[in-house]
């Protein structure tokens, strides 16, 4: 219901509406391009210029279901489109992202930060199909539906996607964790 109010008082001009809207979604949006392309420099990219065509398109604009959704399939396309012209390939975050986990306990980050490396490198592994159907689901929190209508493939796509991408990173994970 807010995200309904926000939209509406961005079309009526509200600058303050739009800047809820984008301090809302940034973060999420952020990490989800991250987790898709492996590159923080064209996620950044991505998120801003999804930003941007969704202020230009306000006008026309109409909500019919979840905004963070529609916000995240839209930074979804941008990545896909960005990662076919410039012809980037994934790279594990570790290489991308040099600010550590701010946690309270020293131990604790460095065991974290080591796992968010790992899963990182694992996921960057993944075929690019079920990287994007994975992180849209987990960190994009789309239904399979959603993300079948957001890729122009089936539901039983997506979910075999989604089963044989976690699938091999338990594989992955699990041949780290024996090492």
């Amino acid at each position: 219901m807010e995200d309904r109010l926000l939209v509406m008082r961005s079309k009526q001009g509200s600058r303050d509406a739009l800047r809820r809207i984008y301090e809302k979604y940034r973060d999420g949006l952020l990490i989800l391009a991250i987790a898709l392309s492996g590159n923080v420099n064209v996620a950044e990219d991505a998120v801003h210029n999804a930003f941007v065509t969704f202020v230009e398109r306000l006008e026309k604009f109409e909500l019919t279901g979840s905004l963070k959704a529609y916000l995240a399939t839209c930074v979804a396309n941008r990545v896909r489109d960005q990662m076919r012209t410039q012809q980037n390939r994934a790279v594990p975050l570790t290489q991308n992202c040099s600010a550590p986990l701010d946690l309270s306990e020293p131990s604790r980050a460095i065991v974290c930060n080591e796992e968010l490396q790992q899963l990182s490198s694992a996921l960057a592994t993944l075929p690019h199909e079920q990287r994007e159907v994975i992180v849209l689901y987990i960190y994009g929190q789309m239904r399979f539906r959603a993300i079948a209508k957001s890729l122009g493939i089936s539901v039983n796509t997506v979910k075999g996607r989604y089963r044989y991408g976690i699938g091999k990173l338990r594989s992955i994970l699990d041949s780290e964790v024996q090492k």
